[in-house]
């Protein structure tokens, strides 16, 4: 551990790779990053593969999670950790929500740099039946009635005094049409009343960052939900797109692949839903200044910030 004060100079550290990871196999396990609670090498490089029986999909549920921000990284796989696979990266200290693979096979990889490191994680795994969804979990400021969790059984959220719920309140697990067990929504976020962001349902309309073509100044997150009806997908044509490549980025989460990562000036192609929502991450550093994006012609969508 260290703090945030050194530097990142090539030309200083005596740099070398730390290994670990493994494969995994068995109905459940846990899975921690070397030397937690401690924290983990500087250097890291760790890949965990956990198999699952043919059918089946792996849950995984975090118990403790602190990565150094935006230096050091867990990226998840949904399936062998191959870029085609990649679903999304971790970073920072608040705890990520559960996560379901949508097969037998599920992949981990910490990465760390050469200075300074955070206590790491514990994860928890288990196999799933395909007749059952897994425990959601539950937002920051959430909380969740209900304590079924297979196909038919249907759970509420609803967030503590001062933050407002993004997304849908009830989920049901249904069947898919490839035959297993699935949220009809995701797990809605309780966001604070005051920060940017909302839940967006329509046919048509048009998304901009905040204070789109003023040049954004200010740090911080937005988190935009587009729900459509059963059956429906979305698409996001982006009409204007300027960030800074190193600093900000836009997540696009439900499309092909699961999770897509956006950032610096290049106009992204065409985005699709892969179901009946999106959700739009939007994180900016107040180090430079950018016009942002704007999305239009958004099937199943409500004009915002018309």
């Amino acid at each position: 551990l260290g703090n945030k004060s050194h530097y990142r100079s090539k030309t200083s550290c005596k740099c070398f790779i730390f290994t670990c990871g493994g494969t995994l196999k068995g109905k459940n396990g846990t899975i921690e990053s070397p030397g937690f609670p401690h924290g983990y090498p500087n250097g890291a490089n760790c890949t965990w593969v956990i198999v699952a029986e043919e059918r089946s999909r792996i849950h995984i549920v975090f118990q403790s999670f602190a990565v150094e921000e935006e230096y050091d990284f867990l990226s998840l796989y949904d399936g062998h950790p191959h870029p085609a696979n990649f679903r999304t990266r971790l970073t920072g200290f608040q705890v990520p929500a559960p996560v379901t693979s949508t097969g037998s096979i599920f992949s981990l990889r910490l990465t760390s740099d050469f200075a300074v490191s955070a206590h790491g994680f514990k994860i928890y795994y288990e196999e799933l039946q395909s007749s059952s969804c897994g425990n959601p979990g539950v937002p920051a400021k959430g909380i969740l009635n209900g304590t079924g969790f297979n196909v038919g059984d249907r759970i509420r959220y609803h967030c503590v005094a001062g933050y407002t719920l993004d997304g849908h309140a009830q989920l049901t697990c249904v069947t898919s049409t490839s035959n297993i067990a699935v949220w009809d929504f995701p797990i809605p976020i309780c966001r604070a009343e005051d920060t940017c962001g909302g839940t967006f349902r329509g046919s048509s309309g048009t998304i901009s960052s905040p204070d789109f073509q003023k040049d954004y100044q200010s740090s911080g997150e937005c988190t935009w939900t587009i729900l459509a009806d059963p059956g429906d997908t979305i698409s996001l044509v982006f009409t204007e797109f300027q960030m800074d490549s190193k600093l900000d980025s836009l997540e696009v989460e439900g499309s092909d692949p699961p999770t897509i990562w956006l950032s610096g000036i290049n106009i992204p192609v065409p985005i699709v839903s892969n179901k009946n929502w999106l959700r739009l991450h939007f994180i900016t550093d107040n180090s430079h200044r950018h016009k942002g994006f704007s999305i239009e012609n958004v099937p199943n969508f409500l004009c915002f910030f018309c």
